[in-house]
């Protein structure tokens, strides 16, 4: 096996390969990235057997054959030589990492490619497309209302369904949710409710340009992604998903508007005092406006008011105020609104415009 690449090109995808690979046992397979030329092609394969990568780049073949190599270390190695073509040779069992024209010299152990595990495949005809940025943006609105419980697996994902004209995607760790019903001009093909883990949002952000399309493919087990030459994917979470809609108020009383910015603000300023390990924060929401107020500890107190337009009887609600930053930080516009009926009922969070998201939040009790 020989081949000559240059430095920039090759270390791009072993540094995204380096997401994929088991990196708790350096002497796992897993630990390793497949490497694998033939025909001016450089074929580049990794996995933790949960998720799965695979990309290929234009080389300079000398001798096809293939090989596996510790990615941690190739990676390292890359990283420190300069910015030239650099010449890949296996013999013995060592891969050789030369640079052209220069008095550097790697050698790195390898394991026979026969023992790096298949990667899943699908069918090339069973993807469809639709936009990078539309995808990711409907993680975004979500993510952060997974729950990090994992005696409750299933919510530990974030869950894909198909609509009418579209996707719903939703997150819940039972006290807060938030979801996003989208539609798209695409023509998307019937597909089964799934529920992805966080850890395929986080790699496709790195790898999405947030522009032109994005290949999905759907199927019982496992969730694939294609951006250009490179294919990943992620084994799905196994379970029911809860039906989320029944916590969902299907019409509220009263409606407080306030600036997105102002509310962030206020937060950051308000819970500098919070000690408690609920983050709770209480609202006193009134046509004059909104009070912040953290609880009164040893520390001290800290008490805000913001502006809001709001018509309806004096209300005091009390939240953990990190279910309002998390969406307020990702949510569109300059305005937003909480709707609600009782201050101990679900209440509603999205922006003042027409947007396909919204979050529910469950307050508090007073007392607790």
């Amino acid at each position: 096996m020989k081949f000559v690449c240059n430095k920039d090109d090759i270390l791009n995808e072993i540094l995204y390969s380096m997401d994929f690979t088991s990196q708790r046992n350096s002497l796992s397979i897993t630990s390793n990235v497949y490497l694998e030329t033939s025909g001016g092609r450089l074929i580049i394969r990794a996995t933790d057997q949960k998720l799965g990568f695979s990309t290929e780049i234009a080389v300079e073949t000398l001798q096809a054959g293939k090989t596996t190599v510790f990615c941690e270390k190739l990676l390292n190695i890359l990283r420190s030589l300069p910015d030239t073509k650099i010449d890949f040779s296996l013999e013995d069992g060592m891969l050789t990492i030369k640079p052209e024209e220069q008095n550097i010299d790697f050698k790195l152990r390898t394991i026979g490619a026969d023992e790096f595990p298949s990667l899943e495949n699908s069918e090339s005809s069973s993807y469809f497309t639709i936009p990078q940025k539309s995808f990711t943006d409907m993680a975004n609105q979500t993510m952060f209302a997974i729950s990090e419980d994992e005696t409750r697996y299933f919510l530990c994902g974030l869950y894909l369904e198909r609509n009418a004209s579209g996707m719903n995607m939703v997150a819940t760790d039972g006290r807060r949710l938030s979801i996003v019903e989208r539609t798209f001009e695409e023509d998307l093909p019937m597909f089964p409710s799934i529920i992805i883990p966080p850890k395929f949002f986080t790699e496709l952000k790195k790898l999405s340009t947030d522009e032109g399309m994005l290949d999905l493919a759907i199927t019982e087990n496992i969730l694939f992604a294609k951006i250009g030459n490179r294919t990943f994917y992620t084994t799905l979470i196994k379970g029911q998903y809860p039906n989320y809609r029944r916590v969902i108020p299907e019409t509220q009383t009263y409606t407080c508007t306030m600036r997105i910015q102002d509310m962030l603000d206020a937060l950051k300023r308000v819970s500098l005092l919070v000690e408690n390990k609920a983050k709770r924060i209480f609202l006193d929401i009134s046509e004059s406006g909104v009070l912040l107020t953290s609880d009164e500890s040893e520390v001290g107190e800290a008490k805000e008011i913001i502006a809001c337009q709001y018509e309806g009887p004096d209300t005091k609600v009390s939240l953990n105020y990190t279910y309002l930053v998390n969406p307020l930080k990702v949510m569109e516009g300059e305005y937003f609104s909480i709707s609600f009926t009782e201050p101990t009922r679900a209440m509603t969070v999205k922006p003042d415009s027409n947007k396909d998201y919204f979050h529910i939040i469950m307050p508090m009790q007073p007392n607790a």
